[in-house]
């Protein structure tokens, strides 16, 4: 009985040694399918831990990761992916991962001619103007909402959100508990900052957040921004404006509910 316990005992230590021994990082190499290129700058997320990196100059990355894991590439004119990290990834070291490219079709792009004069009186008369106003709740941790152009709809809008702000952002909000819980991890890495602040696709918000894009637009729109700051924000700024927003929801939630 004895040497039983002892060989359990031993057993157990090992296997705790290779467990503390494991890698937890994944290496490889970013390729064009079409002529095995490397691609540099491409955008990696670990999408369970929420962490992200971009591949160097010879394509090549390293990323924290463990087993199951979901990686997510995505690249300007490729077609994004996911990879699921598995043991002999982990255990074989580096391994090579091929993006296809995208057939690209350019849309009519119109062009307003702005004049300048020179004066800067008339300039500023002539420039256009984004008509956009902000309201604040009393009482919430926040800068205020943006209502957008000054209209019956919006001021509707922000009138709505004031006497029942808790219901809109509880529909939002409260069908994706888990995915919103990612936001605080999200804002803390700042490699996934510094990658969402050159996109403007919202392709990286959706599948982090597992929305759709049409839902993530209407997050934001339900939380009072206005269309002009929908179509010219980063993906940064959609992130911290939803972020922004899901915070004051769980203030509002708890008052709702008495948990204060």
């Amino acid at each position: 009985m004895k040497n039983r316990f002892t060989l359990f005992i031993l057993l157990l230590t090992v296997t705790f040694s290779q467990a503390q021994d494991a890698p937890t990082k994944v290496i490889g190499v970013v390729i064009n399918a079409a002529d095995d290129s490397t691609l540099e700058s491409v955008n990696i997320v670990n999408l369970t831990q929420v962490i992200g990196t971009t591949t160097n100059e010879k394509g090549a990355f390293e990323l924290r990761a463990k087993a199951n894991d979901t990686l997510h590439f995505s690249y300007l004119g490729f077609k994004s992916i996911k990879v699921r990290v598995t043991n002999d990834w982990l255990k074989y070291g580096s391994s090579n991962i091929a993006l296809t490219e995208l057939a690209l079709a350019l849309e009519e792009v119109v062009v307003t001619q702005f004049k300048l004069t020179g004066f800067l009186e008339v300039d500023i008369k002539n420039a256009p103007k984004n008509n956009s106003y902000r309201y604040a709740i009393s009482g919430l941790p926040s800068t205020g909402y943006e209502a957008g152009n000054r209209s019956p709809s919006a001021v509707t809008k922000v009138l709505g959100a004031i006497f029942n702000p808790a219901d809109f952002l509880f529909r939002m909000f409260g069908r994706q508990p888990n995915e919103m819980r990612k936001l605080k991890k999200m804002k803390q890495d700042d490699e996934i900052r510094s990658l969402l602040a050159t996109r403007f696709d919202r392709e990286m918000l959706t599948v982090l957040l597992q929305v759709s894009k049409v839902d993530l637009d209407e997050i934001i729109s339900q939380c009072n921004y206005s269309k002009e700051f929908i179509n010219s924000a980063n993906d940064l700024q959609i992130l911290d404006a939803i972020s922004g927003c899901y915070e004051e929801y769980k203030v509002l939630s708890r008052s709702r509910s008495g948990k204060f």
